[in-house]
This record gives structure tokens, C-alpha cells and sequence, in this order.
């Protein structure tokens, strides 16, 4: 990626997105650049509107926020790919159409949540992408494997201490869970995955996830929410792996719903990243984070949703 950026075309690529968003969708120039960097890169995609995010409204900044949750970085794209290549051969086309399908969903949501009520400084303008050049291809290869290296262990550091916290409180929850089931006699699934599983059910329907399928998948995206995507497209994989999945309709719509980073851990890493670039702006930028989530959330959804409509038996994202 830092080798296409340093011969141009990325550049080339995310202004050709860029103009189309401003234009069809009317949103800023900022917004529009920030969106188009998100479905190639992760949350340093604002570095290329660091002379404009100083001044963007709430309303840019939950568009900018979203669009970097409901998307996939491309240096973590392959790991996905990785976890479901063996039962899931066509799994790297369906992801990288997902995102570029959720960063218009990313858009069409957070304006939904949060409109825009003031004048963007940039409102119908095409700006150009603000990155700093390397003097060699070599050199841009190099530092640009760094720069994965250290967000994928950052990312792997964060998720291990999440882990954690959401184990403790799993532990917890599920033993007074526990307890009561054997009181009433319910049969209540106290995770936090089970719990969220139920909250997401009824949506999961909606996106067209077969019944039969419905709880299992419904559980994986409550499980996105605060394990990250990466343990959900595990558990996916392991779905697939034991046949569990009696319809081939659900992995295909699991892996639009669950692809981005609509969770508690990336609302942390996008919104303390955007504002340790913009720290004067970090009380704006803080309240507008968890609608964000939502409306990366929603757009992840919206996404699968739209896969569903084109899917028949005999439809080409069964890759068949």
C-alpha cells in the first residue's frame, strides 16, 4: 500500500472516490477524502485531512469516525482472508467489496444520526489527499511495513487486554446467569456474546439470514461488537469447519455483517487517534464517538443486507 501511495496511484484512486462522493452525496470535500482513504487504509486515513480537521463540524467528524469503523484496513484484511480461505474460497472478493459498499453505508447512516446543521469549510470542494512522500520506493515499502507491523501489534495488544476485561466480566455475569437459570429454569445464554446475540437477533432477520441460522450468527455479530471482528470471523470459521451453518446463505451475509471495525476497542483507537491529531477539538470529536459506532454498526448491516438481495442458489458470490 505505502508503494502505491509513493508512485501515485492510490492517490489517483481515493481522489477519483473522493469526487464521486462530493458529488453525489453532498458531503465536504474533507469527509469525502477521509471516506475514500478509509477503504484502503485504517485509522490513519485522517492523516490525509490533518489541515482540515481542526475545523470540520460534529457532524464531519462522526461522518469521518463511522466510515473508519464500518470499513476494513487493508493490513488486516488478509488475516481475515487467512481464517476462511479453506471453506470460504471467494471470502477476499466479498470483503473488499463490503468495504467499499460500507463506506457509502458509513455516510448515508452518520448523516441519519448526526445531520449536518452548520456550512463545512469544504463543502462541495475536491481537496487533495495530505501525506508526506518518501524519496525512494524502497523506502516507502520499508516504512510502510513498519507502520503495519506496529498497528498490528498495537491492535493484538489492545485485543489481548480486552479479552481480559470482557472474560472478567463474562465470569461474572455468568455466574449470577448461572445461578438464576437454575432457579427459573431458563435457559439463558449470560454471556455477553449470548446477550448481544439476542439484542442483534431480530436484525440479523432482517438482512435475511435464514432462522435456522439466525441465533448462531446473530451471536457472532453481538460478538464483533466487543470482541472485535477478528474473533467473530474465527468463530465463523469454525462455524463452516463443523457444518454448523445449515444454510450457505448465512456465511455469505456473516461476512459482509461482520467485516469492519464497529466495536468497543476501535471506537477507542479512532477516536483517541483523530484526537491526538486535533487535541483541541478532543471534547467534539469524544461525543460523537459512540454515535459513530452506531452508524458503523448499521452500515456493516446495511451492507450485508444489500449482498442478500443479489444472492439465488445459484448466485456468483457463492463463487460457484
Amino acid at each position: 500500500m505505502a508503494a502505491l501511495y509513493y508512485i501515485g496511484i492510490m492517490p489517483w484512486l481515493i481522489k477519483i472516490f473522493s469526487r464521486a462522493f462530493t458529488r453525489l452525496m453532498r458531503i465536504s470535500g474533507a469527509e469525502s477524502l477521509s471516506v475514500s482513504s478509509n477503504i484502503f487504509v485504517g485509522v490513519e486515513a485522517n492523516m490525509t485531512i490533518l489541515p482540515y480537521l481542526g475545523t470540520m463540524t460534529r457532524s464531519e467528524y462522526c461522518t469521518i469516525l463511522a466510515a473508519g469503523m464500518a470499513t476494513t484496513a487493508s493490513n488486516v484484511l488478509a488475516l481475515y482472508v487467512f481464517l476462511l480461505r479453506g471453506k470460504f474460497p471467494t471470502i477476499a472478493g466479498h470483503l473488499v467489496s463490503s468495504s467499499l459498499l460500507s463506506a457509502v453505508g458509513a455516510i448515508v447512516m452518520s448523516k441519519i444520526i448526526m445531520p449536518e446543521t452548520g456550512r463545512p469549510e469544504t463543502l462541495g470542494k475536491d481537496i487533495p489527499p495530505h501525506y508526506e512522500k518518501e524519496s525512494t520506493v524502497m523506502q516507502a515499502v520499508i516504512n510502510g511495513a513498519n507502520e503495519g507491523v506496529k498497528m498490528l501489534v498495537g491492535i493484538v495488544a489492545l485485543l489481548l487486554a480486552f479479552l481480559g476485561i470482557v472474560a472478567l466480566i463474562d465470569s461474572v455475569i455468568g455466574g449470577v446467569g448461572l445461578r438464576l437459570n437454575e432457579l427459573t429454569g431458563l435457559g439463558i445464554d449470560w454471556s455477553l456474546k449470548g446477550l448481544l446475540g439476542y439484542l442483534f437477533y431480530p436484525f440479523t432477520l432482517v438482512i435475511g439470514v435464514p432462522p435456522v441460522d439466525a441465533f448462531e450468527i446473530s451471536k457472532l455479530i453481538g460478538e464483533r461488537a466487543v470482541l472485535t471482528e477478528i474473533k467473530a470471523y474465527q468463530d465463523l470459521a469454525v462455524l463452516l469447519a463443523n457444518n454448523t451453518l445449515k444454510n450457505p446463505r448465512s456465511a455469505v451475509l456473516a461476512s459482509y455483517a461482520l467485516n469492519g471495525f464497529a466495536h468497543f476497542a476501535s471506537l477507542a483507537i479512532f477516536v483517541g487517534g483523530t484526537a491526538a491529531l486535533v487535541p483541541k477539538r478532543t471534547k467534539d470529536i469524544s461525543d460523537v464517538g459512540f454515535r459513530a459506532l452506531i452508524a458503523a454498526t448499521l452500515a456493516t448491516l446495511m451492507t450485508a443486507a444489500m449482498a442478500g438481495t443479489f444472492f439465488t442458489s445459484s448466485s456468483i458470490l457463492l463463487g460457484k
